[in-house]
């Protein structure tokens, strides 16, 4: 199987600025997508009112709260909350460096999928940077299981998600989405879909605090009697719920600090899972080979990949 990859790291040509409001939190926020040098990786820096900056690189280590969102920090007042549809965009596009300031407590949920973040990079575009970039290539099979649930790198030639759910629910029931991973394939089948919610929890979420800013403008609703709410309907036929948590685990997966090489599939999973699966893979050397392209070329497929000292590329433990 051969599957283009980027053989350089990219950047954003240019700065550019979303606003809307937090998910969670309900205030107003605002995001700038700044350019950033080779090998910076992904940053997020929240501006506070008092001039203070709390600065996050997206990978696994920073990673705090997954209970409802995946969070990188571990003080709820110098985080950063709700990362996973910025990232998932920033992963499915290619773009390897990018300063992100953060006005507010989380991302901006937008229309609660990836697409605002996906054309707000498409509409600066990317640069190449002439730096080689490199990969986690899986080697052996990693597995965690809790109750019910599983998830699971494998070794694969090239990049591909299975993500299956399974709801006590008519409406959505047991549903799977698989694929290869591109920027064609995530753009066309998952960046569209929306996070999703019952209406019986919501009294609950906002006596704790959370789902302030939800609402029918960014969030499926289903409805005591297994309907959707919102008058558009879904976005996807039938399975949109499955396709937000395939686009969540895109998201979650873009914390490892690099691209990685390899399948990842989960049953019932979620933001804990996909972080605790990630861990338990960085967590085992002998699972994983970091890898860079045998020669210098913007494009090549996995079988074109060398490897490389792992210790000098380790940003996951930053």
């Amino acid at each position: 199987m051969v599957i283009g990859m980027l053989g350089f790291q990219t950047t954003v040509s240019r700065p550019i600025t979303l606003s809307g409001i937090g998910v969670h939190s309900g205030a107003d926020v605002s995001i700038t997508f700044n350019p950033a040098e080779a090998d910076t990786g992904v940053v997020f820096n929240r501006m506070h009112e008092n001039g203070e900056v709390s600065e996050y690189r997206a990978v696994s280590s920073q990673v705090g709260n997954t209970d409802l969102c995946t969070v990188l920090g571990f003080s709820p007042a110098h985080s950063v909350a709700t990362v996973e549809h910025v990232m998932a965009a920033v992963y499915a596009l290619g773009l390897d460096n990018v300063v992100i300031e953060v006005h507010g407590a989380e991302m901006p949920i937008m229309d609660g999928s990836s697409m605002p973040f996906i054309e707000a990079i498409e509409q600066v575009g990317l640069v190449s940077l002439g730096v080689k970039r490199r990969y986690i290539r899986i080697t052996k099979p990693v597995r965690i299981e809790h109750g019910g649930s599983w998830s699971e790198f494998r070794p694969y030639d090239g990049t591909r998600f299975e993500v299956e759910i399974d709801f006590d629910c008519p409406l959505i029931g047991r549903q799977k989405w698989e694929g290869d991973m591109t920027a064609a394939t995530f753009k066309s089948e998952l960046s569209r879909a929306r996070t999703f919610g019952f209406m019986r929890d919501v009294e609950r979420l906002w006596a704790s605090g959370h789902a302030l800013g939800s609402s029918l403008e960014n969030s499926v609703v289903i409805s005591d009697d297994n309907t959707v709410i919102n008058v558009e309907g879904l976005r996807y036929a039938k399975d949109e719920f499955v396709r937000h948590k395939a686009l969540d685990a895109v998201g979650d997966l873009a914390l490892a600090g690099a691209p990685f090489i390899g399948c990842y599939r989960s049953y019932r999973g979620g933001h804990k899972m996909n972080a605790n699966a990630l861990k338990a893979l960085l967590s085992d050397p002998t699972a994983y080979e970091v890898v860079e392209t045998s020669a210098p070329r913007q494009r090549v497929a996995p079988r074109d990949f060398i490897r490389v000292n792992a210790p000098e590329f380790a940003p996951w433990s930053a």
